[in-house]
């Protein structure tokens, strides 16, 4: 488990960074809502964390694509629909600047992104 923490810290590290990048440098200074921008992020992180959970983190090389990708997909969906109410509540109900609201929102909403891709999304499937 050990060598997964540290994939899914660098995958999701990554993942994180591209999303906060387009966010916060890219999306919010061209002139969308947080919000929006926010989706627009997840959405273009989401290739890099597939790709790297799968092939890093729960070594998933020989599960098909058919089952591994929706799964995938829904635990990203349902961990971003938690991303998006929190960003909501944070940016409407606290003092935190919307960089810092993310940021904190990203590192919650990891934790239940790993347990749910390694009890569900790739289970029965990684290699010793």
């Amino acid at each position: 488990m050990s060598r997964e923490l540290f994939w899914f810290g660098v995958v999701g590290g990554s993942a994180m960074f591209v999303h906060f990048s387009l966010v916060s440098w890219l999306l919010v200074p061209a002139g969308l809502s947080p919000l929006v921008a926010n989706i627009l992020g997840f959405l273009l992180a989401f290739k890099l964390s597939y790709w790297g959970h799968r092939l890093k983190t729960f070594n998933a090389h020989h599960v098909p694509h058919v089952k591994a990708l929706p799964r995938f997909f829904l635990v990203a969906s349902l961990s971003f629909a938690l991303n998006e109410t929190l960003y909501f509540l944070l940016l409407r109900y606290s003092q935190l600047d919307y960089r810092e609201a993310l940021l904190l929102v990203l590192f919650v909403v990891a934790a239940v992104t790993f347990l749910l891709g390694r009890f569900w999304a790739f289970q029965g499937v990684r290699q010793p």
